[in-house]
């Protein structure tokens, strides 16, 4: 198969790209791929709201800027800072011109909500489904274009380069160049070959390598481990965010979110003794950033000999609570919580990704006609630590200018011709999943105990021991067995594990995200980890 533009993902980054390509150039093919349906995606979890400036009397640029500075501690790049910070709203825009509905206030002004590190209310909202809403209005649209082909069930395997052609590539290769993907059919079992002229990854985040966490199954950073295998750049993954407020409920996986913006409306975090606790750690008290917000709460579950902490609502409004957070008011009380009675039970979750592909402002990674948005990609917004409410304000200025810069470049790259089929020779079918079943387990297991939310330098390295023979043991695995697509998320979070490990270890500090017992200062030499 061949397509012009070969687009892998379908959240709000890639159905962005995939749009706006579509339309200026009605003559050219653009194809997207999801490997399961196309609304099962990071972006469809996404609760609280995409921030921007919007209200020019009390806010401003300068403002949110700042906000995005400081809660990324030091290693944010401000020049794409201040470029997400400003084209935001001109997409936000956009994306409401598409259909798009975010709630408005009596007046019939857009409701603006806020979040933890938020100086001011910018965040639009459609009650506590604000990514499924965008997400919608993208799908609407896409049905419209003859040109787009959306293709479900296909799990991407590898980027196809030099490597394929039977060339030497490494690191230092100067012109690596993706030609297109090798695909697993899911529906014919098959591993198949699409050709592209440009390539967007577009495939979300890796929250499944820790055992609780709030993305679907999905997330198995795919994308970030094809870049790595196939000799990418990658960047700060040792900054995995927690979100301070999923609700607890062992053994269910994924964990529901409460999202920040309960906390925004004035919802308070207490502890067992039912003592609001945040004062103690921060003056922003429960609104601090999230970073600082997990360790607290993780550090007062450690303290108290609990697994979760409380969310208190008991005060706020019942009427507002149920029309700004119906699923959640709907979600606590299928479990017996009624909200305006009982305290919620919460404890920290893995949620999101701020390092990842290593981009350009553009959107362009170390791979020529390759380049990646939304969370799989480290496009220097976020530095150590994501302000909440940013992605999907990322994926969508980030996707526009991948839009811009692929647009420009599409007319001189020519389709690789001598692409080689699938080599399955010498291969079988699986005769025990557990060997997979388990292994994910383990791998689960190691990172959520040794690589958490508090780390130090001999947990990583018993981190890296074990994962090491995880990896031996799927390599023997994958080359020995047919291809499911149990057998490639394992391998790809086993990757992406290694880079999470690699890159604490590198970084002798605490910084953000990453807070290490054994480094507790920061460096005064400000560096991004690129491996």
């Amino acid at each position: 198969m061949q397509t012009d533009f070969l687009v892998i993902g379908s959240g709000i980054a890639g159905l962005t790209y995939a749009l706006k390509t579509a339309r200026r150039f009605p003559d050219k093919s653009v194809t997207v791929i999801t490997k399961t349906q196309a609304d099962e995606t990071n972006t469809k979890y996404a609760q609280g709201g995409v921030a921007g400036v919007w209200d020019e009397v009390n806010d401003s640029y300068e403002k949110h800027i700042d906000d995005t500075l400081i809660a990324g501690d030091g290693l944010c790049n401000k020049d794409v800072v201040e470029i997400v910070v400003k084209e935001g709203p001109e997409r936000i825009k956009e994306i409401i011109a598409y259909g798009a509905e975010f709630d408005k206030d009596p007046s019939g002004e857009f409701s603006l909500g806020k979040e933890g590190g938020h100086s001011e209310n910018r965040i639009l909202h459609h009650k506590d489904v604000t990514g499924k809403e965008m997400e919608r209005a993208l799908l609407s649209q896409l049905e419209a274009l003859p040109n787009i082909q959306l293709i479900n069930h296909c799990f991407v395997v590898d980027l196809l380069t030099q490597h394929h052609l039977g060339y030497l590539v490494t690191k230092s290769t100067p012109d690596i160049t993706c030609y297109g993907v090798y695909i697993l059919n899911l529906q014919t079992n098959q591993i198949e070959k699409i050709a592209a002229r440009i390539t967007l990854l577009a495939s979300g985040g890796c929250g499944q390598v820790y055992r609780t966490t709030t993305n679907p199954k999905i997330a198995t950073g795919d994308g970030i481990a094809m870049v790595y295998r196939a000799k990418g750049r990658i960047e700060n993954m040792e900054f995995i965010q927690f979100h301070p407020t999923a609700l607890y409920e062992p053994g269910v996986s994924p964990s529901f979110l409460i999202t920040e913006a309960v906390r925004g409306d004035g919802a308070i975090l207490r502890n067992k003794l039912g003592e609001a606790f945040m004062e103690k750690y921060d003056p922003r008290k429960d609104l601090a950033p999230r970073d600082i917000v997990a360790r607290a709460i993780d550090n007062e579950m450690k303290r108290t000999g609990t697994e979760h902490v409380y969310l208190d609502c008991r005060h706020m409004n019942r009427d507002k609570f149920i029309h700004h957070f119906p699923n959640i008011y709907e979600k606590c009380k299928s479990i017996g919580i009624d909200v305006m009675e009982q305290f919620i039970p919460v404890a920290p979750a893995a949620h999101y990704s701020c390092g990842g592909i290593k981009t350009d402002e553009w959107g362009r990674t170390s791979i020529r006609n390759l380049y990646a948005c939304g969370e799989c990609s480290s496009t220097g917004l976020h530095g150590a630590n994501r302000l909440a409410s940013n992605s999907l304000l990322e994926a969508m200025v980030f996707a526009h200018r991948c839009y811009l810069s692929s647009s420009e470049k599409i007319a001189e790259i020519d389709f690789c011709t001598s692409l080689p089929d699938w080599n399955a020779t010498g291969t079988s079918e699986p005769r025990e999943m557990i060997l997979i079943t388990q292994s994910l387990k383990e791998l689960q297991s190691v990172m959520s105990d040794y690589v958490g939310i508090v780390r130090t330098d001999v947990r990583l390295d018993r981190a890296m021991k074990r994962l090491d023979l995880l990896f031996e043991e799927t390599a023997d695995l994958y080359r020995s067995t047919k291809l499911s697509p149990q057998l490639c998320e394992l391998r790809n979070l086993i990757t992406v594990a290694y880079l999470i490990v690699k890159g604490a270890q590198f970084r002798k500090e605490s910084r953000g995200l990453h807070y290490n017992t054994d480094h507790k200062e920061k460096s005064s030499i400000l560096q991004n980890v690129i491996l």
